[in-house]
């Protein structure tokens, strides 16, 4: 949910000099405008004159109504204001100025389109475009430049039409900051292409005054002209720009944009600047008293009369209620399945009739998800008070409008909390019906940050890109490129005198089906999985005679070899296209044969995979890498040996992946040739669409790269990595760390590799070998994300001239590992994003209609788990122990909603919550259970480093504590005892049953 604050601060003005009279409140008179002051019209026409003595294109012409309005903050509730505002004046864009928000990007809100720009870290200054959903499709594209200006662009006819949202300093700013201001402002000016009719619209905090200047003002401005209004002529000189508010003869109630907090003067401050080409496109401009959001400021606005074109969107297929399939469908999609011939056909053309009936059933006998129009949370009382105020306004009573506006914050908070309170219920009831999928959705919109969508790229020069079809072809040139097949010498794979696997089975193909997860994203076919899994025996029948003609003839359908990208930002720069992850949205139909071969290619898999390679593999995570190396640091410290880490950072490994050298890689490793040909004609030919904001790109084809979001790339990738390693001779290499006889110099976890030794000098070889053969096989090292650890007196580190930074902690698979070893700093850290995640979830967690026990389960599942992550291999304080302890009573104490300053037990918060045990507690748990696993494992790579012997000489004196001393002093056992008693896992589990239990409870 999108949330403001409101900050107390006023941005400070200049007090002004026109007084208020009597004409205010006098009935407006007709417009008419007075061009005494403008000059002689250049060359080049408008595009009312274009038309002028063309009556029958009169209809091309449409006046919109454009404003720009200072809303002093769009605090909570004041957004609904605002666009109920311009429904009723019919406003179809308005400029927005201190919006006070963060960040930037778009949304949709009801039947308006919000474009922002704000400042990256604190609520101040802020501007923004509102446009009605029907010019939505005109726009071109938007820039935002910064939290004081925003373009956007629309096609128009015969020309474009740009408007550049402003909010400048006021004239108590530093002179320096004035300067950056114009110098930005001129330079986004510049950027706009010559031909576009431009408007610069605004609270420019300057007083033009009503003396004309030939050309750029008229005299229908208010008081005297101060400094910064003469700042704004230079630049309207500069740049043949009018300030056409200034132009029309209105009374002065119809002039002034910004009344003084003493109500006492009103000034113009605020302009609509047209670049004069395009001066007699402005038929009126004048302010609007009677809108009202809460400003101080006077709704600003012109008459512009243009045809914008409207782009008619492709027609969206509804997405199908997959929740509730009606028996029809299936007895439909039976007979058509029945009546195929299915002998002598072609893979691509059985595939295209079974598509077909799918689709084609899928339309006409699954109903459709409707949306729901999102309810508007303010209620009609809470819009009766704004009108109330804009109806005092009008009377100029401020003493009422002052009363009525703090009237309208308290019923717009108490709307906000009513809303709150009615999605906290529907929490609690999908809880009670054990809905739990609905129930985590609707957890993940109350602690979700608002994510608004962001609509611009930067190209290689850096020139930022705003049109729709500049940033599709940004994204296909990238892409194409990235995906481009190198020349680099590699000859085709000959594959020839083959024999064909055991065929494909029902039973292989029913247990495909049953295992791929529901509600996925379908790929270009616009298939889902559940379409195949509501029928059941028949789509088994179907897809194994199709699956078993693809495995004969090793021909695929070209809707399985196509994929549809979608960008996902990393952590960085989201206007770099190489900052984004690219995942591929696939059929999920071939994801069944996919997952046959998956089930095919395992065994091969765990025959060359080293234990060193923990990725995506059986019976191993994350959490086995993360102690390897914790212990291997632990036993460095004990022992008193140096040691030397190198954090390897691949750039896009996985789309860097010769295609050519990966089936050789395969054929080396013993891959039958049957699987191979398979595979190779999966990829050959294949093809994909960046799905963009703007609409899809251009359909191109992939030459290297395995798919990031395909089964078999995970597979595939360690398959190639391994083969690196073998070539590189790491496991052959005399460099390393020696443990229990046996030397480790490298950690894997899928393309995350670590690479140790004992000296640099070893290091550096293992590095530079690793570095060439990745090279030669097609992968990169990116060096300034590649890291050296160690705990030898060294200032640099280089590798072929490449100076590789030294770290003293590293986030190493999400776990924080510093030089020392020391865990304390990992679980501070672990604790304080408990914390974040607790707070995060403060609405949910203090609301009165989320039970007690809703509460508990959504605190362990959505809270502890983050803190607990990795804690299998802690070596755990006492200090660290009374820190999780007071977190722990932390999260109790915040879900009682017990203040910090009531005396209260930390035994009576227990008391009433009653938890099975404490979390600390649990993750002995967790400790001891992975010590038993670890314990009864054959050939174990963590067992033989937790209880390996390290050459070298211990320090005197008291020896710090290590992870083998927690469990000790957790069972009271020796090591002898407890590798008897993690052999019998009911002894074993009944003994950690024992420890928690006697841990339940916190010191009160």
């Amino acid at each position: 949910m999108f949330q403001v604050m409101v900050l107390e601060d006023e941005t400070p003005r200049s007090e002004g000099t026109e007084k208020m009279t009597g004409e205010e409140s006098r009935p407006s008179t007709i417009s008419t405008v007075n061009n005494d002051a403008i000059e002689s019209k250049p060359k080049g026409s408008s595009i009312a004159e274009h038309y002028r003595y063309k009556r029958k294109d009169q209809s091309f012409l449409k006046t919109h109504k454009i404003g720009t309005w200072n809303v002093r903050s769009m605090n909570q509730g004041k957004l609904e204001i605002v666009k109920s505002e311009m429904d009723r004046i019919k406003i179809d864009i308005l400029g927005i100025s201190e919006l006070k928000w963060t960040g930037t990007g778009h949304f949709t809100s009801g039947n308006y389109e919000v474009y922002y720009s704000g400042n990256q870290n604190t609520r101040k200054n802020g501007v923004a475009m509102v446009l009605n959903k029907k010019l939505v499709s005109s726009v071109i594209g938007y820039y935002p430049k910064n939290d004081r200006m925003i373009t956007i662009r629309l096609h128009g006819k015969p020309t474009n039409l740009t408007i550049i949202q402003i909010y400048a300093p006021t004239t108590e700013a530093e002179e320096s900051t004035i300067e950056d201001f114009y110098m930005e402002l001129q330079q986004t000016l510049d950027d706009v292409p010559k031909k576009d009719a431009i408007l610069i619209i605004g609270d420019w905090n300057a007083k033009v005054g009503e003396t004309a200047v030939p050309g750029i003002a008229g005299k229908f401005g208010l008081g005297k002209r101060n400094e910064a209004g003469e700042k704004l002529i230079d630049f309207c000189q500069e740049n043949h720009m009018i300030i056409t508010n200034t132009c029309f003869q209105q009374p002065k109630r119809r002039l002034y944009t910004w009344t003084t907090p003493s109500g006492q003067h009103r000034n113009q401050i605020d302009y609509i600047l047209c670049n004069r080409r395009w001066k007699s496109s402005i038929t009126s401009i004048k302010t609007r008293p009677g809108a009202d959001c809460g400003t101080d400021h006077e709704l600003l606005l012109a008459c512009l009369r243009i045809k914008l074109k409207q782009h008619h969107k492709s027609t969206q297929t509804a997405k199908p209620d997959l929740q509730n399939i009606p028996y029809k469908y299936k007895i439909e999609v039976k007979n058509r399945f029945d009546a195929l011939n299915l002998m002598d056909k072609e893979p691509e053309e059985l595939w295209q009739e079974i598509r077909d009936i799918i689709n084609d059933e899928t339309k006409i006998n699954i109903p459709t998800i409707t949306k729901k129009k999102k309810n508007n949370w303010i209620s009609s009382s809470t819009l009766e008070i704004a009108k109330k105020r804009r109806e005092a306004k009008a009377n100029g009573n401020r003493q009422v409008i002052t009363k009525l506006n703090a009237d309208f914050q308290r019923a717009a908070r108490k709307d906000k909390e009513k809303q709150i309170m009615q999605e906290c219920e529907k929490v609690e009831e999908y809880n009670k019906k054990g809905m739990t999928r609905d129930l985590f959705k609707k957890i993940k919109y109350f602690r979700g940050q608002f994510i608004p969508r962001n609509g611009t790229l930067t190209d290689q020069n850096g020139k930022h890109l705003i049109n729709g079809d500049e940033i599709k072809n940004k994204w296909k040139q990238y892409t194409e490129e990235l995906y481009k097949k190198e020349i680099n010498g590699t000859g085709n794979l000959e594959l020839d005198n083959y024999e064909l696997e055991p065929d494909i089975l029902e039973s292989e193909v029913k247990f495909a089906i049953e295992t791929l997860a529901n509600g996925k994203a379908p790929g270009h076919d616009g298939i889902p999985i559940e379409c195949f899994k509501a029928i059941k025996e028949d789509a088994v029948k179907i897809l194994t005679k199709l699956c078993q003609q693809i495995w004969k003839t090793q021909k695929w359908p070209q809707d399985w070899k196509t994929s549809l990208l979608i960008p996902i930002p990393k952590n960085g720069n989201a206007k770099d296209c190489s900052n984004y992850r690219t995942i591929a949205l696939i059929s999920h139909a071939s994801k069944i044969m996919l997952k046959i071969i998956q089930r095919r290619l395992e065994p091969f898999l765990e025959r060359e995979m080293p234990v060193t390679q923990a990725g995506f593999r059986k019976g191993r995570g994350t959490r086995d890498q993360i102690a390897n190396l914790r212990w291997l640091m632990e036993k460095a410290r004990e022992y008193q040996k140096e040691f030397y880490l190198c954090f390897i950072d691949y750039s896009k490994a996985f789309d860097c992946v010769d295609h050519e050298k990966l089936w050789s890689v395969l054929l080396e490793m013993g891959v039958p040739k049957h699987l191979i040909i398979l595979m190779k004609n999966l990829y050959t030919n294949q093809q994909a669409t960046v799905k963009t904001d703007y609409g899809n790109t251009n359909w191109f084809n992939i030459g290297k790269g395995v798919r990031q979001g395909c089964i078999l790339s995970p597979y595939l990738f360690n398959l190639y990595a391994e083969h690196i390693m073998r070539k590189a001779g790491i496991e052959e290499a005399a460099g390393g760390i020696k443990i229990g006889g046996r030397n480790i110099n490298n950690l894997r976890y899928a393309d995350d590799t670590t690479i140790m030794a004992e000296t640099a000098d070893d290091l550096q070889y293992l590095l530079r070998k690793v570095k060439e053969e990745s090279a030669a096989a097609g992968l990169k090292l990116n060096m300034k994300k590649t890291f050296v650890m160690t705990n030898a007196p060294i200032q640099e580190f280089y590798i072929d001239n490449d100076q590789v930074e030294i770290v003293k902690e590293f986030i190493f698979l999400g776990s924080s590992i510093n030089i020392d070893g020391n865990c304390s700093n990992e679980i501070k850290r672990r604790l304080l994003m408990g914390r974040k995640a607790m707070v995060s979830l403060d609405k949910l967690i203090k609301s009165k209609d989320v039970s007690l026990a809703t509460k508990i389960r959504i605190t362990k599942t959505m809270v502890f788990p983050i803190t607990t992550y990795g804690c299998e291999s802690w070596t755990i304080k006492q200090a660290d122990r009374r820190k999780i302890d007071a977190f722990e009573l932390w999260c109790w104490r915040r879900l009682l909603r017990v203040p910090w300053t009531e005396k209260r037990t930390n035994r009576s918060v227990l008391q009433e919550i009653k938890p099975e045990c404490s979390l600390e507690a649990s993750m002995v748990k967790l400790k001891l259970s992975y010590f038993g696993h670890i314990m009864r494992r054959q050939d174990s790579l963590e067992k033989e480093i937790m209880l390996g012997m390290v050459g070298g000489k211990r320090r005197r004196g008291r020896q710090k504590k290590r992870w083998i001393d927690t469990i000790k002093e957790d069972t009271h056992l020796t090591l002898t005892q407890l590798n008897t008693m993690a052999h019998n896992r009911n002894m074993w589990r009944g003994l950690i049953h024992r420890i928690a239990k006697s841990r339940t409870r916190l010191n009160g």
